[in-house]
C-alpha cells in the first residue's frame, strides 16, 4: 500500500490497455493519467522543479511562470500548492474550461491569451506574455518546458525504463509529440541501448513540430505553432500526422469500449492504428503507445456531441453530421475549426536525417 506526504511522489507505472480485442492489432497503451496531476506531464513537471530548487534560481520568493495548453499547467499548480510556490499559468482560448478551473481550485493563476500571433499562433502568443512577466524582475522563474533538458531527462529516467521492463521485447513505441519532452526523453533512451526499437512520433495535422504547414488545431495537448528547441529529429523513425477529426474518433470508439481518454491519447491511437497498418499488416508486433492523459477535462469539447459537430460536421459516432446551420459554422469558423484535412500523412525519417 502506497504512502505517501506530497502528490507527486505517487504515479502509476505499469498499466497498460490491451488494444488487440478493440481494434484487431497487438497494440499496448501505457496508461500515464493515474496520478494527482491526472497526466503524463507530473514527472516532467518533478523534474523541473527540482532541477530549479537545486541550481538555487527558484526559492520559496520566486513566482513560478509557465506556458501551457493544459496539462503541465495542473501538474505545476498541484506541485506548487504542495510546496507553496505562487505560480501563474498562460494558456491560451483553446484551453479546456474543466483544465483551467482545476488550476485555479489548486490556488495558482490562469492568464488566458485570446488571439494568436500572426507568427507561431497561440503557442507564441502565449510565450510572448510570459516574456512581459519576466521582464517585471527576477522573481519571476520560467521553467520553460519548451527548452528545458530536465523535461525529457525525467522521461528518460523513469518512462521509458519501464516500458523496456514490462516490455523486454519492444519491436514499435509510438509516442505523442507535443513539446517533444516525452518523444525526446524516450527516444534517446532506446537509441542508447543495443537493441533496435522503431522510434513513432504522433504529431497533429496543423502542427509545424515536423516541419509541416500550420493550421488550426483545436484540441490541446499535442502538436505546436513553434518548433520546439528540444526536438532532434535524429531519434525518430517515422512521424505520423493525425487530424483532429480521426482524434476524436479514436477518443469515442476507446469511450464505447469503456477507456475514457483525452484528446492525446486519441490522437496517439489514431496515428498508431494507421502506422501499423501502412508497415506491420497481419504482423505480431511488439508495440507500445502512451496514452498522456484521461478524459474527465474533454468533456465540454471531444466529449461534447454539439461542439465535434460545429468544428468537425461529424456525429460522435464518426459519420458525417447533418449540414450545419449558419451559426454553427459561424461558432468553427471563430474557434478556427475549419479547414481540417481528413487524410493521414506518414512519414519516414532516415536515419541521423532532419538534426536540429
Amino acid at each position: 500500500m502506497p504512502v505517501i506526504s506530497a502528490p507527486h511522489e505517487f504515479n502509476t507505472e505499469d498499466l497498460y490497455v490491451d488494444l488487440r480485442d478493440m481494434y484487431g492489432y497487438p497494440l499496448h497503451l501505457k496508461c500515464e493519467g493515474f496520478n494527482f496531476a491526472g497526466s503524463i506531464k507530473l514527472k516532467a513537471a518533478a523534474s523541473m522543479i527540482e532541477a530549479a530548487e537545486r541550481s538555487g534560481a527558484l526559492t520559496r520568493e520566486s513566482t513560478l511562470v509557465e506556458s501551457s495548453s493544459g496539462n503541465l499547467g495542473v501538474a505545476l499548480s498541484v506541485i506548487a500548492a504542495a510546496k507553496g510556490y505562487h505560480f501563474i499559468c498562460v494558456v491560451d482560448a483553446r484551453t479546456n474550461l474543466a483544465t483551467r478551473k482545476v488550476i485555479e481550485s489548486l490556488g495558482s493563476e490562469v492568464h488566458t491569451v485570446t488571439e494568436p500571433a500572426a507568427e507561431g499562433g497561440f503557442l507564441a502568443a502565449r510565450l510572448a506574455y510570459v516574456q512581459r512577466l519576466l521582464s517585471g524582475g527576477p522573481r519571476y522563474v520560467w521553467l520553460n518546458q519548451h527548452a528545458n533538458p530536465d523535461n525529457w531527462r525525467a522521461h528518460y529516467r523513469t518512462t521509458a525504463p519501464q516500458i523496456e521492463k514490462q516490455f523486454p521485447g519492444l519491436e514499435v513505441l509510438f509516442i505523442g509529440a507535443g513539446t517533444t519532452g516525452t518523444l525526446m526523453g524516450c527516444a534517446r533512451y532506446f537509441k542508447d541501448r543495443p537493441r533496435p526499437v522503431t522510434i513513432v512520433a504522433v504529431d497533429s495535422v496543423g502542427s509545424v513540430t515536423f516541419g509541416g504547414p500550420p493550421g488550426p488545431r483545436m484540441v490541446p495537448g499535442l502538436g505546436t505553432g513553434v518548433r520546439p528547441a528540444l526536438l532532434d529529429t535524429s531519434y525518430v523513425d517515422h512521424v505520423v500526422h493525425v487530424p483532429e477529426a480521426d482524434t476524436v474518433r479514436a477518443c469515442h470508439t476507446l469511450a464505447r469500449g469503456g477507456f475514457l481518454f483525452g484528446g492525446s491519447t486519441g490522437t496517439v491511437v489514431s496515428g498508431a492504428l494507421s502506422w501499423l497498418a501502412e508497415h506491420r499488416p497481419g504482423q505480431n508486433a511488439t508495440a507500445v503507445a502512451i496514452a498522456p492523459d484521461l478524459g474527465e477535462r474533454y468533456l465540454d469539447t471531444v466529449y461534447q456531441s454539439s461542439w465535434v459537430r460545429d468544428v468537425y460536421g461529424i456525429g460522435v459516432d464518426g459519420t458525417p453530421a447533418a449540414p450545419e446551420t449558419p451559426s454553427a459554422r459561424d461558432t468553427a469558423d471563430a474557434q478556427g475549426g475549419d479547414a481540417v484535412d481528413d487524410s493521414h500523412e506518414l512519414t519516414e525519417l532516415p536515419t541521423g536525417a532532419l538534426q536540429s
